[in-house]
C-alpha cells in the first residue's frame, strides 16, 4: 500500500474506521482510529522499545529507555487513578507472578532482538514495508495462537499470586512507587551512559527529540484507549487470534481447548475479528504506520538475505509464544503492566532486558 498518494492513505484510514464502525460499533470504531494513531506515532517517531534497549546495550546509549522510563510515568499518572475510581468499569494490566512470566520474558527479550522488533514494532515496521517483518509476522500468530493455548499449563506450574499496587495501597501511593522505580532505571541508565563515556571517550549521543514526543504522544493515546476500550492498550492478543481463526479455517476445531475452547476466547474465535478490540487497534496500527511512512518518504529497505528471514521467522515463532507466556509484550506487560502498578511489569522487565543482552550477542553472530 505504500503506492497510495497521501490522500489515499486519508481515504483508507476513513474506510477502515467506517467498516469497523459498521461491523462493530461506534468503539470499535473509534479504537481503529487509535490504532492509526498509534502506528502513525511509533512510526514517525521511530519509537522502538527493541531498537531503545539495543542501543544502550550495545554502546550505552540511554536515550531510548530515558523515553521509556517518560512514557511509563505519564501513562501511569494519567490512569492509575481513573482505575482506581472507576467501579470496576476500567482494569488494568495485572498478572501472577508465576515461573512461565520469568521464562517467557525471557525468551521474547532474547527474540525481539533477533527479529529486530517486538509486537508493536513487528507491525509498525510490517506498515512502513520492512521486509523481515512479513518474515516474522506470520510466525508471530503461530507462536501467539500456541502460546495461548498452552499458557493454562504453563500457569499450572506455579509462582505467586498477582500483585497489584493500585488495589492493596491506593493510586498515589502505587503511582509513587511506580514513579519511583522508573526515575531508579532512568538513574542507573544514565550513570552507565556516563561510565561509558569516561572510559572510551565516546561523545554522549546527540538529543532525539523524536524520543520524547513520541512518549508523550504515546502516553495521552494509552489514556484515551483505556477509557474508550475501558482496558489497556495491547497487542499480542489480537495476533494470536488471527492465528486461531486461520487454524480454525484449515479444519481446528477449538473444543477441549484449554484457552480458545473456554469464555470469552472462544466468543471471539466464532465472532468477526472486526469485533475484537486488541485487533482492530492492531489493523489500524499498521495503516497508521503505513501513513506515516509515506507522508516522511518511505524508506529504503534492502532485501534481506534467506538466512535473515528464516531467522526472523524462528524468532516471530519464539516471540509469539513466550509472549503467551509471559502476558503479554513489551507493550502488554512492560507498559501496561508497570503503567497499571502491577508488580509482574517490572519482573517481566527485568527478565526481557536479560534476555536482550543474549539476544544482541547472538544477533551479531547471525548478522555480522
Amino acid at each position: 500500500m505504500l503506492f497510495l498518494t497521501r490522500s489515499g492513505f486519508v481515504l483508507a484510514g476513513l474506510a477502515l474506521i467506517l467498516g469497523v464502525t459498521l461491523v462493530g460499533g461506534l468503539r470499535q470504531g473509534l479504537l481503529a482510529l487509535l490504532g492509526i494513531g498509534f502506528g502513525a506515532v511509533l512510526q514517525g517517531a521511530r519509537f522502538g522499545f527493541t531498537t531503545g534497549w539495543r542501543n544502550y546495550i550495545e554502546r550505552r546509549d540511554p536515550q531510548g529507555i530515558w523515553a521509556q522510563m517518560l512514557l511509563l510515568v505519564l501513562a501511569a499518572a494519567f490512569t492509575l487513578p481513573l482505575i482506581a475510581d472507576s467501579g470496576g468499569e476500567l482494569v488494568g494490566a495485572v498478572a501472577p507472578l508465576t515461573l512461565s512470566l520469568v521464562l517467557g520474558a525471557f525468551l521474547f527479550g532474547a527474540a525481539m532482538q533477533l527479529a529486530d522488533g517486538c509486537g508493536s514494532g513487528t507491525l509498525y515496521k510490517a506498515g512502513a514495508g520492512a521486509p523481515i517483518s512479513f518474515a516474522v509476522l506470520p510466525a508471530f500468530a503461530i507462536g501467539s495462537f500456541f502460546g495461548a493455548s498452552h499458557q493454562p499449563a504453563w500457569i499450572a506450574l506455579g509462582g505467586l499470586p498477582a500483585v497489584d499496587l493500585n488495589q492493596t495501597l491506593g493510586w498515589p501511593t502505587a503511582l509513587l512507587l511506580t514513579v519511583a522505580g522508573c526515575a531508579a532505571v532512568a538513574w542507573l541508565v544514565g550513570r552507565g551512559a556516563r561510565r561509558h563515556q569516561q572510559k572510551n571517550g565516546v561523545t554522549p549521543a546527540k538529543w532525539a527529540m523524536r524520543w520524547w514526543m513520541g512518549a508523550l504522544l504515546l502516553a495521552v493515546l494509552y489514556l484515551i484507549h483505556m477509557v474508550v476500550a475501558g482496558q489497556p492498550w495491547g497487542i499480542v492478543y489480537g495476533i494470536g487470534l488471527w492465528g486461531a481463526k486461520v487454524f480454525s479455517a484449515l479444519g481446528w476445531s477449538p473444543a477441549g481447548d484449554a484457552f480458545w475452547g473456554v469464555a470469552p476466547h472462544a466468543q471471539r474465535l466464532a465472532e468477526p475479528v472486526l469485533a475484537d478490540v486488541t485487533s482492530v487497534t492492531n489493523f489500524g496500527l499498521i495503516l497508521g504506520a503505513m501513513a506515516a511512512s509515506r507522508w516522511n518518504h518511505p524508506a529504503e529497505f534492502k532485501a534481506p538475505a534467506a538466512r535473515t528471514l528464516w531467522v526472523g521467522a524462528a524468532a516471530g515463532l519464539v516471540m509469539g509464544y513466550s509472549a503467551r507466556m509471559a502476558f503479554g509484550c513489551n507493550v502488554g506487560a512492560f507498559l501496561g503492566g508497570i503503567a497499571s502498578a502491577s508488580l509482574h511489569g517490572w519482573v517481566w522487565f527485568a527478565l526481557a532486558f536479560a534476555g536482550s543482552i543474549l539476544g544482541v550477542r547472538i544477533r551479531r553472530r547471525v548478522n555480522p
